[in-house]
């Protein structure tokens, strides 16, 4: 009933950028949190960073001041702006979204991954 869409994964050097998007569709009726995940080879899931539907952002410590998360509501779709990217950011990038359906029944949705590889 939720079908999320990632894009803007890929290859880049340390010190590089990339940007992920994450656009919702479905029987949507409101989003409330949005959140990007990563899974590193060997790790466990980790939260990257979240923004609620006021906007309140949180991110992991280790990428405070590398990484921004914003949203667009209007396009339902959650972004992840990482700049000064490490080797240690390689992973699986996964988008989550929750909220309610127009049915008024509770949503959690994960995308299906976008890979970013940092590496010379």
């Amino acid at each position: 009933q939720v079908q999320l869409v990632e894009s803007g994964g890929g290859l880049v050097q340390p010190g590089g950028s990339l940007r992920l998007s994450c656009a919702a569709s479905g029987t949507i009726f409101v989003i409330d949190d949005m959140a990007w995940y990563r899974q590193a080879p060997g790790k466990q899931r980790e939260l990257v960073a979240a923004i609620t539907s006021q906007s309140t952002t949180n991110y992991v410590n280790s990428v405070k001041g590398r990484f921004t998360i914003s949203r667009d509501n209007a396009k339902k779709t959650v972004y992840l702006q990482m700049n000064d990217l490490k080797p240690e950011d390689t992973a699986v990038y996964y988008c989550n979204t929750r909220g309610l359906l127009l049915s008024l029944a509770n949503f959690d949705s994960w995308g299906q991954g976008t890979q970013v590889t940092v590496s010379s």
